[in-house]
């Protein structure tokens, strides 16, 4: 099992139970869509997994260790094993591409080697292949301030597969992306995590990219799991109560044409 979770509970400092009685189990290998509400707590979902931050109540295991039983260096290098892909990625406006790409190794990297990194890239055609993959190689060298949301999202997933983590985790990792761009996107992160039987994690706003490229669906409201499916099981009376109170219609799934048109990983 990679993940677990056991009536795991997360309330912040500010007071807010953000989830509560979160109980799910992810196999190793999985490639799991997390879809709800805004505010319903899937970010939250996302930190305990990412272990972030401590739960408040319950029992968290991740990739086959305890993180809150074990020592602060132990700990870190189970975070080290973790990628974790950004909605609005931390990268410092003047820091070239390359670098920052190259920062993914940072976890697995001495301090020496670190330092030396920002000086001269030590791995320029490692950078460039990745990149190559989200069609971003003609960047390499371009400045993090002169790319667009969308790019700067790119980039935060070059650097999360030049990692080569056995877990990802995602938050809305395309939100940034023209549809098409985002479908592509989604499209070179699943096969990667196929591939390599890596677990992957998102969570997602659009329904639709999620049924297309996820087989499993998790539906979070109100800081609960509201239903835990496989995505042709996701139909229109599950999302309407899974949304049910937003100001916007809940999100309609995607057509049989669609599932056709779109692939999945």
């Amino acid at each position: 099992m990679s993940l677990r979770l056991t009536d795991a509970g997360l309330r912040h400092g500010t007071g807010v139970q953000a989830l509560r009685g979160v109980d799910l189990a992810i196999a190793s290998g999985e490639r799991v869509a997390i879809i709800g509400p805004s505010g319903a707590g899937k970010s939250s979902l996302l930190s305990l997994l990412a272990s972030a931050v401590r739960p408040s109540s319950g029992e968290v295991e991740l990739l086959g260790e305890r993180p809150w039983a074990c020592s602060a260096a132990a700990r870190q290098r189970l975070r080290a094993r973790i990628g974790l892909i950004h909605q609005a990625p931390p990268l410092p406006p003047r820091q070239r591409v390359v670098t920052a790409v190259l920062a993914g190794k940072l976890g697995q990297w001495g301090l020496g080697r670190a330092l030396l990194n920002l000086l001269h890239p030590l791995d320029v055609p490692g950078a460039r292949a990745v990149l190559a993959r989200l069609d971003l190689a003609d960047k390499l060298f371009a400045q993090c301030q002169q790319l667009s949301g969308g790019q700067l999202q790119r980039v935060g997933i070059a650097r999360a597969l030049y990692q080569a983590p056995q877990l990802l985790l995602a938050d809305e990792p395309v939100s940034a992306m023209d549809p098409v761009l985002a479908d592509h996107t989604l499209s070179v992160l699943c096969r990667h995590a196929s591939a390599q039987g890596v677990t992957l994690v998102a969570s997602l706003h659009a329904v639709d990219l999620a049924l297309a490229h996820f087989p499993r669906i998790i539906g979070v409201r109100e800081g609960r799991i509201a239903f835990d499916r496989p995505a042709a099981e996701v139909d229109q009376p599950l999302l309407d109560a899974l949304y049910a109170n937003e100001q916007l219609a809940s999100p309609q799934p995607p057509s049989a044409t669609l599932r056709l048109q779109i692939p999945r990983c």
